[in-house]
């Protein structure tokens, strides 16, 4: 009798921020019995946002039924806000899949698919004050959890998520070894990982250089939400 699989199944997209993908993946690939495929609208290479080249292993259409969806974020996330064959398929996959998991800007991608309504959430901190016109409840915490929604914060929170759905899947003595296995023992440098603790001229450039992307995804949530009613 062959061997059932917990199937992950994870969005790429053109200019995703791939560690947002690959720190989850590492995780996930890495629980007992699991099998995870990277999805695209083609199997043709998918360039991310600083040039890393991924290679998609299923398609919208061949794609099997998930038990669990993550979409990853990065620049990328602004054309998907809009993109009906790629709503239509979360949608799709949402709706029987016991998790669905978003990192970083990929909350934002599922609210525009209308799965964040009335759901505690969580997103990248310059995204944040996005969620509520999907109709979100906004959490500042690094890992949100909301029933079989699982939202995660900027990037390297990914790490953290893949761990906690590993947890609930199963058990912690199983994220703790993969936690061990991968030596995910965070001690960073300097103290600048949130815009809390980050120094003001820092955060402030940060904000500057992404300017121009935030007012352009502003615009794109706020059409993207009155086209679901949120």
């Amino acid at each position: 009798m062959a061997e059932v699989k917990f199937r992950c199944g994870m969005l790429v997209f053109p200019n995703l921020t791939q560690l947002d993908m690959t720190g989850p993946y590492e995780i996930l690939a890495r629980m007992p019995g699991s099998e995870v495929s990277l999805i695209w609208k083609s199997l043709d290479p998918v360039r991310t946002e600083h040039g890393l080249t991924i290679l998609p292993t299923a398609t919208f259409a061949t794609a099997l039924p998930l038990d669990l969806v993550l979409v990853p974020g990065g620049g990328g996330i602004n054309p998907l806000l809009e993109d009906t064959e790629t709503l239509a398929f979360l949608r799709r996959a949402a709706a029987s899949a016991r998790y669905v998991v978003s990192v970083c800007t990929g909350a934002l991608v599922l609210g525009a698919a209308g799965l964040l309504r009335g759901r505690r959430a969580t997103t990248h901190w310059m995204s944040r004050d996005l969620l509520p016109a999907f109709g979100a409840l906004p959490v500042n915490e690094r890992v949100v959890v909301d029933g079989n929604l699982v939202t995660g914060g900027g990037v390297t929170a990914g790490i953290d998520v893949a761990l906690a759905v590993v947890a609930e899947i199963a058990g912690r003595a199983a994220a703790e070894a993969i936690q061990l296995a991968v030596e995910y023992d965070p001690a960073p440098q300097f103290a600048a990982g949130s815009p809390e603790s980050a120094p003001p001229a820092v955060r402030d450039a940060v904000l500057a250089r992404g300017a121009a992307r935030q007012q352009d995804r502003a615009a794109r949530v706020a059409r993207a939400a009155a086209l679901i009613g949120a």
